[in-house]
């Protein structure tokens, strides 16, 4: 008696999606999902905003007019005037210069130190990556909020400076990141080809291991934006961020808490802005993450 089994069919891979390259895979990814298209065009509007303040900032952001005092908001004021008369949508846009430029700017700093730090660290291997690492365990210990505070009430409180320092406590876990993905890529076997053709460690670097780490990296930095952000508004509440009369999205709401009671506005518009630009960067890394996932390549 003969028993015949039946074959369990295969799924194919989706034609569409295996036939572009993975650049375009992952554009595909994210055009399908109307919340990540979402938080695009919101975060796409307010850098657009911000880049160009200059020509559509209603007044100058640093005009003030003494008899209008904090008005609430109204067809000559959209979002209403603080207390010195200053028109808030204009110091909006100008402020979102200030804090998108700082979350870009600090995410940039930590990216080029982690990187190359953990890239060293996890291609050297041994002594020299247990060393590494030590250091960055060590300097994790640290609060890393109060060194930016050393750093800024030290040497000055300059936009500049500001950049620097958030840039400097940001590459850690990057670092880490990095490292991980180098110890796992070092001894496949197209590093092992790259070497038997001769290349030296830093091409082996830069021509293989980091374009295959791409996905991680660009994940992160994503999710990094935001955080830098959060911190400077967090400092600019503690005055020691971004100086009068130049101002940031955390000034204007540290300015307007002490008066929140009487005109919510001054609050209200600011935290508004900021608490879409920090949602639309997470939910966009996160829309990353999983685009970037290898395992879904036939999704």
């Amino acid at each position: 008696m003969k028993i015949r089994v039946a074959s369990i069919p295969q799924l194919a891979p989706d034609p569409v999606i295996s036939s572009l390259s993975p650049r375009a895979v992952v554009w595909s990814r994210l055009s399908r999902d109307p919340w990540m298209m979402t938080c695009a065009i919101a975060l796409g509007a307010v850098l657009l905003s911000t880049i160009l303040a200059p020509w559509i900032a209603p007044y100058p952001y640093d005009q003030i007019e003494l008899r209008l005092g904090a008005s609430a908001p109204s067809w000559n004021h959209w979002m209403g005037t603080d207390t010195l008369g200053r028109d808030l949508l204009s110091r909006c846009f100008y402020g979102g210069q200030i804090s998108i430029a700082v979350g870009v700017v600090g995410t940039l700093v930590s990216l080029v130190i982690g990187v190359l730090y953990g890239s060293i660290s996890g291609y050297r291997g041994g002594r020299t990556d247990e060393l590494m690492m030590r250091f960055v365990d060590l300097l994790y210990s640290l609060p890393y909020l109060f060194l930016v505070i050393i750093l800024l009430v030290f040497f000055s409180s300059s936009i500049l400076m500001l950049f620097v320092a958030l840039g400097l406590v940001q590459w850690l876990t990057m670092a880490r990141i990095v490292r991980g993905q180098v110890l796992s890529l070092k001894n496949a076997e197209f590093i092992q080809a790259a070497r038997v053709s001769g290349t030296n460690d830093i091409g082996i670097l830069f021509r293989h291991l980091l374009p295959n780490m791409a996905g991680p990296i660009v994940v992160y930095a994503t999710l990094t934006v935001p955080s830098v952000i959060l911190q400077e508004a967090f400092l600019s509440f503690l005055g020691l961020g971004v100086q009068p009369p130049r101002s940031s999205w955390g000034t204007l709401i540290s300015d307007g808490a002490g008066v929140m009671g009487l005109f919510p506005w001054l609050v209200f518009f600011p935290a508004i802005a900021l608490a879409v630009v920090l949602f639309a960067l997470n939910f966009l890394g996160d829309g990353l993450r999983d685009a970037l996932d290898p395992r879904q390549r036939h999704d």
